[in-house]
């Protein structure tokens, strides 16, 4: 795809992760992002969000930047319309959600699950619950016993402040669950517990389908290893300078930081003709 130029030849739809490449480490849209997507749809680019956030999350997003097209949540395990209605929603097997809830606290985590349209846990003061609650909009629900959430559990998080424990914790329960459930880190301190057999690799191909339009005409951006299987699935990829080195490998090319307009910068450089 991509021309001599550098430049992606005859993107007709931009797909963007949200945390770490569209949105600032405070969680702010920059003017300088919102205004690259109204670029995107003068030239007649359609542009859309995958998320490991809920739909709830996404909701401000929606407002701030126009969004008219189906978005990807929890890894692309829902897919919502702007107007946050459910087109495909999944939840976890129970069997494997409850393996997963026992190794995650088995590994001293955190654990959140959502389930129900409610973000629930057992400590409201836990690590990194503040930065949640500014990052979705909403306040958690308290549950004592998250066990009896896990016949309707569309994601389940593992948290945790030391990020090298957590990435060997993504190795040990990707492996253990294997075809059971979708296992990925969304950021350095989230690991992703979500359905099998459904990221945001196939919220892409569900895109091309819906839209009918061909994957070697859609650009991705992501910055971390769930971004990875959007990458795979997308004629061009852009990796963000804050991404992971094994990501950016994996991307067709590298931008700025998202606390750099890294995402605007990309879509001037690689993506309007």
């Amino acid at each position: 795809m991509a021309a001599e130029s550098g430049k992606a030849a005859g993107i007709a739809l931009v797909i963007s992760d949200v945390d770490g490449t569209l949105v600032t480490g405070d969680k702010r849209l920059t003017g300088e992002t919102v205004a690259s997507v109204g670029r995107l749809r003068a030239a007649g680019i359609g542009f859309s969000i995958a998320s490991a956030r809920p739909p709830i999350g996404l909701r401000h997003l929606v407002a701030e930047l126009g969004l008219d097209l189906p978005m990807g949540a929890f890894n692309g395990a829902s897919v919502v319309r702007p107007d946050l209605s459910p087109l495909s929603e999944r939840t976890i097997p129970e069997a494997a959600a409850r393996a997963a809830l026992d190794r995650l606290l088995a590994e001293g985590l955190d654990v959140w699950v959502f389930a129900q349209g409610a973000w629930c846990l057992r400590d409201p003061q836990g690590p990194y619950t503040d930065l949640e609650r500014r990052t979705i909009g909403a306040e958690p629900r308290v549950v004592a016993d998250l066990g009896t959430l896990m016949g309707a559990a569309a994601k389940i998080v593992g948290v945790s402040r030391d990020h090298a424990h957590l990435a060997d914790c993504e190795t040990r329960i990707a492996a253990a669950l294997a075809e059971r459930a979708t296992v990925h880190r969304s950021q350095t301190y989230y690991l992703d517990v979500t359905p099998p057999h459904l990221d945001k690799g196939q919220f892409v191909t569900w895109m091309s389908g819906h839209l009918d339009i061909p994957p070697e005409r859609i650009a991705t951006f992501g910055d971390a290893g769930n971004d990875q299987p959007m990458f795979a699935r997308s004629g061009f990829s852009v990796a963000m300078g804050n991404a992971e080195d094994a990501v950016k490998a994996s991307a067709s090319a590298v931008t700025d930081s998202n606390d750099a307009d890294g995402f605007a910068h990309a879509v001037d450089r690689f993506i309007l003709p």
